[in-house]
């Protein structure tokens, strides 16, 4: 009996040990030598969907791999069968050098003549698979060794379960690369972590400060206008960091609802408020050993912000509904396009926050700060155009890239992009119409572009005065220009033109003023 449990636990040690069941079978089949006279250990995976039997791990008893038996098919009433046979969870013999009795398929082999038992394994409510032992020649098995086959299936089935979720896993890793090789085609890319244009200039300071700070789990806090790239400064500071293998998750904290944001961020328990009908982890949680990109950091709520400061000072959280804390191991990057100080200065945004999300800020400079980049841009996106869209590639010429170079670039990266595709699809594969794609008639030429803080000369009445329209957003766009496109806090243009902020937006709204491009 000691000796007959002393095995049982070894077979039980193996079976959870490896996720292969080969492997699994390989390391098992020597140690029933002792106690069984089997020459094969065989385990064939039943597919009802397929109607048919496939085997997934033989051996001899020595622990050597064979070549497996052949795929048996059934039919439908077969397979019935066996699944009914199999739920009874008994082990059955068939008998020396007689055909086995049992549901067809199991041991269908030319030239098997030894005694054989077999015993059904699998998850609870359903058949998984059969184990199969063939007797040496002039061997029998006996009761005895009926039961410990019985004994066997339980180990066995959890050997079979752990390979089935590794192949299912194997699957799902291959429909993943697939998509994600195939998204990848359809944004003109050959891979994640492609080359940065800009890099080796216009964007040079900036990278040599992402590869400083990479090395390290200290928290970023990356400024830069919208299109500027922050996203792809922050992948680019994962991807040079030891977190790589880790998982990098961005989350837009102003596309978030108040209601939901520490349920989005910080998961909740069941029941734990009206909708919560399951256990839902945080984005914290999902990104536990890698980097979390907080998007528009300045719109989270306050209550949200107190809670962000106690991960970032001991890196422990609690979900909405829980009492139990959860420890998680993330690296923090922020990033933003507002003003943090101001914010900071006006109590909207929380002082200590401030000092943990910003111990090393990175600032994007505007497209129009590094113009030497424009060329290159222009024609990587005119390239990822054409993939996009099936139309033969046509470079950008010389007059557009001088009207490109020119023009302000208020969207910045993001625009070009946008410019591009417009391009390309108004020039049906045979031109790029830049001109028209960046809102140009034909016949005006780059030189009539204004610069990026150029004012717009008004036209006047024949009287020689302005509208009040026309004066009103002259008095605006000054003071944007002198606050370089604040619009509030001190020394902003609302401040300057002594008026309530939500005002100037409004009217800032209504007669189209884009701040941006005095920043």
């Amino acid at each position: 009996m000691e000796r007959f449990q002393a095995v049982l636990l070894n077979v039980w040690r193996e079976a959870c040990r490896h996720i292969d069941i080969a492997e699994s079978a390989t390391r098992i089949a020597p140690m029933l030598r002792r106690d069984l006279p089997i020459s094969e250990l065989v385990v064939r995976k039943i597919d009802a969907d397929r109607n048919s039997i496939e085997t997934v791990a033989q051996t001899r008893a020595d622990g050597k791999c064979i070549e497996p038996w052949p795929r048996s098919d059934c039919t439908g009433n077969e397979m019935k069968k066996l699944i009914s046979w199999c739920r009874k969870g008994k082990a059955s013999r068939s008998g020396a050098g007689a055909a086995f009795r049992g549901p067809a398929g199991i041991t269908a082999r030319k030239g098997v003549g030894q005694d054989i038992i077999v015993g059904p394994i699998g998850r609870a409510g359903g058949c998984c698979g059969v184990l199969v032992m063939a007797a040496e020649p002039k061997q029998v098995f006996s009761a005895r060794h009926l039961m410990l086959l019985e004994a066997l299936q339980e180990p066995f089935s959890v050997a079979l379960e752990n390979d089935r979720q590794l192949r299912e896993m194997a699957a799902l890793k291959e429909a993943a690369e697939a998509e994600k090789q195939s998204l990848l085609t359809r944004l003109g890319r050959e891979k994640l972590g492609d080359t940065i244009i800009g890099s080796q200039s216009g964007l040079n300071e900036v990278m040599e400060r992402v590869q400083l700070v990479a090395r390290s789990d200290a928290p970023v806090l990356v400024f830069g206008e919208t299109g500027s790239g922050k996203e792809l400064i922050a992948r680019a500071i994962h991807d040079r960091s030891p977190r790589a293998g880790g998982t990098f998750i961005r989350v837009n904290c102003g596309a978030i609802p108040p209601e939901l944001i520490d349920s989005q961020l910080f998961g909740h328990e069941k029941g734990s408020f009206t909708g919560a009908v399951s256990e839902h982890r945080g984005w914290f949680e999902r990104a536990d050993g890698g980097s979390l990109l907080l998007d528009e950091v300045a719109e989270l709520p306050s209550a949200a912000q107190v809670r962000l400061l106690r991960i970032l000072q001991d890196g422990w959280l609690e979900r909405v509904g829980g009492h139990e804390p959860i420890h998680v191991d993330v690296r923090i990057i922020a990033a933003t396009h507002r003003d943090l100080p101001a914010l900071v200065a006006e109590s909207r945004f929380r002082e200590d926050l401030w000092y943990r999300i910003a111990v090393f800020p990175i600032v994007l400079p505007p497209l129009r700060h590094r113009r030497e980049d424009i060329p290159e841009l222009a024609r990587h996106f005119a390239g990822r155009a054409a993939r996009r869209f099936g139309l033969v590639e046509v470079p950008p010429t010389d007059e557009d890239i001088a009207l490109m170079v020119s023009y302000d670039w208020p969207g910045n990266v993001r625009e070009v992009a946008a410019v591009m595709d417009r391009a390309a699809i108004l020039g049906n594969g045979l031109r790029l119409e830049v001109a028209k794609a960046l809102g140009a008639s034909e016949s005006l030429s780059s030189s009539a572009i204004q610069g990026p803080k150029a004012r717009p000369a008004y036209t006047a009445h024949h009287n020689g005065i302005m509208s009040l329209e026309n004066v009103v957003k002259s008095q605006v766009e000054a003071a944007l220009e002198k606050a370089r496109g604040r619009v509030e806090g001190p020394s902003g243009a609302a401040d300057l033109l002594q008026i309530n902020p939500n005002t100037l937006r409004a009217k800032m709204r209504k007669l189209k003023i884009d701040w941006r491009r005095f920043r």
